[in-house]
């Protein structure tokens, strides 16, 4: 769950089948009592038709709540905190980085570090997309080292520079006017 329309959905399904929960955040549902195996399948089965999942394995658990803080950090917060995401990621998920690590690069095949870079270039074409901010401005808010830093990965991610992802997408917005 990455929206609040996938949350507002969730808790309507539970709320059909009759099952009393205490919070509903993204990715997460903690129930109020223990539900029956009848109420799990048709959860799983209720959901699975919208197009989400029922997660009961652990690991698969903990990796949705890894990617859902760096999601919520990367994409819903005004500016990436200056703080190492390691550590960030240990406290809000009380567990050792190591561990979160090592289950989130066995399950994904990508370590956390390259989920969070994926993240981090799409937040950035989206902010040039939106053109209220420069490079600089860019690079500050999520937390890069410098412009030339934020260049690098842009580059390697994608295959482009980001002047150049800018130009084009000017590009194909004055050709949809002139057609």
């Amino acid at each position: 769950m990455v929206s609040l329309r996938c949350i507002m959905v969730v808790k309507e399904e539970l709320r059909k089948l009759g099952i009393r929960y205490v919070n509903v955040i993204l990715g997460e549902v903690e129930i109020f009592e223990k539900i029956s195996e009848q109420q799990r399948e048709t959860l799983r089965e209720n959901l699975k038709n919208i197009g989400l999942e029922l997660l009961d394995d652990k690991r698969a658990v903990m990796i949705e709540r890894i990617k859902n803080v760096i999601i919520d950090l990367i994409h819903h917060s005004t500016s990436v905190p200056k703080v190492n995401f390691s550590e960030f990621l240990s406290e809000k998920l009380e567990y050792d980085y190591t561990y979160l690590s090592n289950i989130f690069s066995e399950v994904q095949g990508i370590t956390i570090q390259q989920f969070i870079i994926f993240h981090k270039i799409e937040k950035v074409k989206e902010l040039l997309l939106y053109d209220e901010l420069n490079l600089t401005e860019i690079s500050y808010r999520l937390d890069y080292s410098s412009v030339s830093h934020l260049s690098n990965q842009f580059k390697k991610i994608t295959g482009l520079t980001p002047s150049f992802f800018k130009q084009m997408r000017a590009l194909r917005k004055s050709s949809l006017k002139n057609e």
